[in-house]
Parts: C-alpha cells; sequence; structure tokens
C-alpha cells in the first residue's frame, strides 16, 4: 500500500495543463490484494476419493441422483426471502452508485421562482414616487461546482463501485449458504425417516419376541422374567419414535422456510421413497488456489477492503484546499416598475460567479484523525481477508477429513448391522429352543437397533460432510449468473411505487475473479 499524493507542476506549464494534471489525481493509498499463503494442494491429495486435477462441480447437489432434492434447490431459489433481500441490497448498491457518479458533475443545480406581496405600514415614511403596495417577482438559476481536484468523488465512486460488486458476491454467497442447507436440511429428515422406519421394524421384531416369552412363560418354560424384560425393551424402543418423529417434523418446518412457504407446505414434495441419499464414491475438489477465485465471501471481503481503502482517499482529499466555482443568473422585477413590460427585457436580468477556494487548515487535527479512523478500518478488512481466506481453506480440510473417514466407518459399520441381524436370528431360535436365556435375545436385540442407527448417522454424516465440503468450495453460486435478483412481482412492487426503470430487471455484473 502506498499514498499518491497531488502533483506539483512547474510555473511554466500552462494553466489548462495544470488544471487537467490537478483532475487526474486522487490522494490517498492504492489498493493492492492482501498475499495469503494457501496451501499447493490439499492433504487428501493423492486419494482415490478425491479429484483435486478436475475443477469442483457447480451443480453438485446432482450428483446425489435425486430429483427430490434438485427440485427443492430450484424452488429455494426462487422462493427463498433472505436471498431476495440479498438482491434487493444489490439494488440498494446501483442506486448509491448512481448518487456518488452524480457528485461528479454540478452539486448544486437549483432552479427557482417567487412572487412576493408587499403591504408597508401607513405609519411607515416612504417616498411620494412609491407605492405601499407592490408586488416582488423572481425568477433564476443556481449552481455550484466543486472540481474534483484531489479525486474526492472519484474515489467515492470508486468505493461504491467496489461495494456494489461486493454486494453481487454477497448475493452469490447467499446462494452458496443456501443450497447447502437445503441440502442438509433434505438429508436430515431422510435421516429421520430411516430411524423412524428402523425404530418401528425392530418394534415389530421385538413384539414377536415377546410373543414367543409370554408363550414359554404360560407353558412353565420360563420365568416371569423373561417377558417382562421383552416388554421393557419394546417399550423403550416404541417411545423413541415419537422423540424421532419430532426431529422429522421440525426438519420439514425448516425446509419449508428456507422455500418460503409455511409449515406443511413441503409435505407432498416429500414422498416418495424413504432413504438417506447415496453420495458419490469420488469428489472433485479442484487446487486450494481456485477457492480465491471462487468463493464469494472471499471476494467479498476482497471488494470491501478495496472500497474502504478508496475510502481512506476521500477522507484524506480533505486535508487539500477544495475549488468551487458558482453562479445565479434570474430575472427580477416589482410591479411598480412596469412587470409586465419588462420582466423578460435584459434590465430585469441579474448574475454573479465565481471561484471559492476553502482549505480548512484549522481543522487539521480532525481531518488528520478522519483519515486514522478510515485507515484503521481498512487495516481491519485486510486482516479480516487473510481470516477468511486461511478459514476457507480449513472448512475444506475439514469436509475431506469428515467425508473421506466417514466412507471408511460406513463399510465397517455396515458389516457391524450384518452381524448383528444375524445374532438376532440365531439368539431367537436358540431362546425358542430352549438353548440360551432371554437376556441373549435382549442383548442382540438392543445392538441391532443400536447398529442399525449408527449404520444411519454414519451414511448421513457421509453425505453431510460432502455437501459442506462442496459449499467450502464455494459451489452452486455460478447457475444463477446473468439471471435477475428480484423476483417479477417484488418488481412490479417497487416500479409501482418508485421509478426504477430497467435497473431491476437487469441482471448484476459478476464480481470480478482473481
Amino acid at each position: 500500500m502506498r499514498s499518491d499524493h497531488p502533483i506539483c507542476l512547474p510555473p511554466a506549464v500552462p494553466r489548462l495543463a495544470v488544471v487537467l494534471a490537478l483532475a487526474g489525481c486522487a490522494v490517498g493509498p492504492r489498493f493492492t490484494t492482501p498475499k495469503v499463503t494457501v496451501p499447493q494442494d490439499w492433504r487428501a491429495a493423492g486419494n482415490p476419493h478425491v479429484a483435486t486435477r478436475s475443477p469442483a462441480e457447480s451443480a453438485w447437489w446432482r450428483a446425489f441422483n435425486d430429483p427430490v432434492l434438485d427440485h427443492l434447490v430450484e424452488l429455494a431459489y426462487r422462493q427463498n426471502l433472505p436471498l431476495q433481500i440479498a438482491g434487493l441490497r444489490i439494488m440498494e448498491a446501483r442506486a448509491q452508485l448512481g448518487v456518488a457518479s452524480g457528485r461528479k458533475y454540478p452539486q448544486l443545480q437549483v432552479a427557482y421562482g417567487s412572487a412576493t406581496a408587499t403591504q408597508l405600514s401607513a405609519n411607515t415614511p416612504v417616498g411620494a414616487a412609491l407605492d405601499r403596495s407592490y408586488g416582488s417577482f423572481q425568477l433564476g438559476f443556481d449552481a455550484a461546482w466543486e472540481l474534483d481536484f484531489w479525486g474526492k468523488y472519484r474515489r467515492g465512486v470508486e468505493a461504491e463501485t467496489a461495494t456494489l460488486l461486493a454486494s453481487v458476491a454477497d448475493y452469490e454467497g447467499a446462494i452458496v449458504s443456501l443450497t447447502a442447507e437445503v441440502a442438509r436440511t433434505y438429508v436430515s429428515v431422510r435421516t429421520f425417516e430411516v430411524l423412524i422406519d428402523q425404530a418401528q421394524e425392530n418394534a415389530r421384531i421385538q413384539q414377536d419376541s415377546l410373543s414367543i416369552a409370554q408363550s414359554r412363560f404360560k407353558n412353565g418354560a420360563t420365568s416371569e422374567l423373561d417377558p417382562t424384560q421383552a416388554t421393557a425393551l419394546l417399550e423403550g424402543t416404541r417411545a423413541s419414535i415419537p422423540q424421532l418423529q419430532i426431529g422429522l417434523q421440525q426438519a420439514r418446518n425448516a425446509l419449508a422456510t428456507l422455500l418460503g412457504q409455511p409449515p406443511g407446505a413441503v409435505d407432498a414434495l416429500l414422498a416418495g421413497r424413504k432413504e438417506i441419499p447415496r453420495a458419490p464414491t469420488q469428489a472433485a475438489v479442484g487446487m486450494p488456489a481456485e477457492i480465491l477465485r471462487r468463493r464469494p465471501d472471499i471476494r467479498s471481503a476482497e471488494l470491501n477492503a478495496a472500497a474502504q481503502c478508496a475510502r481512506v482517499g476521500v477522507a484524506k482529499a480533505e486535508l487539500y484546499p477544495s475549488f468551487t466555482l458558482f453562479g445565479t443568473i434570474g430575472l427580477e422585477a416589482t410591479s411598480n416598475t412596469g412587470l409586465s413590460h419588462k420582466f423578460f427585457s435584459t434590465d430585469s436580468l441579474f448574475y454573479s460567479a465565481g471561484p471559492r477556494i476553502v482549505w480548512p487548515f484549522f481543522n487539521y487535527g480532525r481531518i488528520t484523525n478522519s483519515v486514522r479512523v478510515q485507515d484503521a478500518r481498512l487495516q481491519q478488512l485486510l486482516v479480516s481477508y487473510r481470516d477468511v481466506v486461511l478459514k476457507a481453506a480449513q472448512e475444506v480440510e475439514d469436509a475431506l477429513a469428515g467425508f473421506l473417514n466417514g466412507q471408511e466407518a460406513a463399510v465397517f459399520q455396515q458389516n457391524a448391522v450384518t452381524a448383528a441381524q444375524r445374532s438376532v436370528q440365531l439368539a431367537l431360535v436358540q431362546y425358542r429352543e430352549g438353548a440360551t436365556d432371554y437376556q441373549r435375545v435382549l442383548d442382540a436385540q438392543r445392538s441391532l437397533l443400536q447398529e442399525q442407527n449408527t449404520l444411519a448417522q454414519t451414511s448421513s454424516s457421509v453425505v453431510t460432510n460432502l455437501i459442506a465440503l462442496y459449499k467450502a468450495l464455494g459451489g452452486g453460486w455460478e447457475v444463477r449468473q446473468g439471471e435477475g435478483v428480484v423476483p417479477l412481482d417484488t418488481q412490479n412492487e417497487m416500479k409501482a411505487r418508485t421509478g426504477w426503470g430497467d435497473m431491476l430487471s437487469h441482471p448484476p455484473a459478476p464480481a470480478p475473479k482473481h
């Protein structure tokens, strides 16, 4: 970061050249992107389940081959309310940029007119030739233009342009977060459905076991302890089902909110097979350096720092004298001078014009501290940018570790479920034949339900970690490029209230990439 001071030219340079040179300089630092060291490759590079040489997928949710999930993501784009708010912030930034751009031109442009009736008191001494009652009429135009010698207004435009691009990046970041949250919530819904089905199936198996224990007890082959223990296990399993249904309903309600719908509106959308989406065996993650250009929050952090860098220049321009051209021109007459004949004549013309120089050197201490305030804010954003980049790399590594280790754990857990199912079958056969006591059956059935639940949670974790991975890579926003950010009904409402022209329907320019 370095400061560009005003250019001082020798007296021999013509005046026009001096003005042009001064108009071309802009005080304040020039922005450069902070350097942040990122690894050359991910720690999982070389793992057969990770493709580092292939770019990360944009529409990554389609890799699950789940039409319901695809439809939910599309609906969320169209209906999510926080995403609409992010789009409206782009409109706000566009309008703010228009305000800043207008300051480069004459800042004061006022047309005015007035008509005044005057009646003097009879006790007010006036000359014999003057009327005590007369009218005064005035029509004129004022203009003032502060020349942008030090680039204050150009720096303001620079700041608002960067802010606009940051708002676009924030919108894209909102798309990334929304897509990941819809997918994660959908997986949560399917996980609860699987857990409920498993609990109901185990309750059925335990009911069969209870019937066997009751039959043996009635026949005197065992004590009352066996059916009592079987009843306790069965009722405990049944009691877990309402708790799971609470979680399922809450997940469905959360999904409805993400879609901008009231609770219950997604029930029909979730019809179909109740199974956890299957994650692909391999994830394409690309290279670490790609997250610098792909993640919208990193671009937003950079653009916010660039905007603040320009605001340092705006504050610094206050240290230098301002040069303003002002002028007034108009017509003025009173009724006792023959208004109808003379108001539009050259005799009614008045004007004033001239330059004005303002140099607040007595306020240097206050202005200097204002510059320091802006500079401190800039430094905060530069450090924040580095922090965002490092956290992005951490999020990718964390999600990769969860995805890869979860896949390995799921294989072992599936083996455990298969063994537990066989154990239940053998324990029931041996108990029915009187070869073992009921405790073996209880242990086997408890183990089966536990292993099945663990497998469901592990499978869900694999998918959730893959979703987190693609979110950390910043995927999903690309598919919305070139589309409007404000829904049509909202556009019509705003246009009916305020004149927006085509600004609302025009897609935003994408934020620059590295």
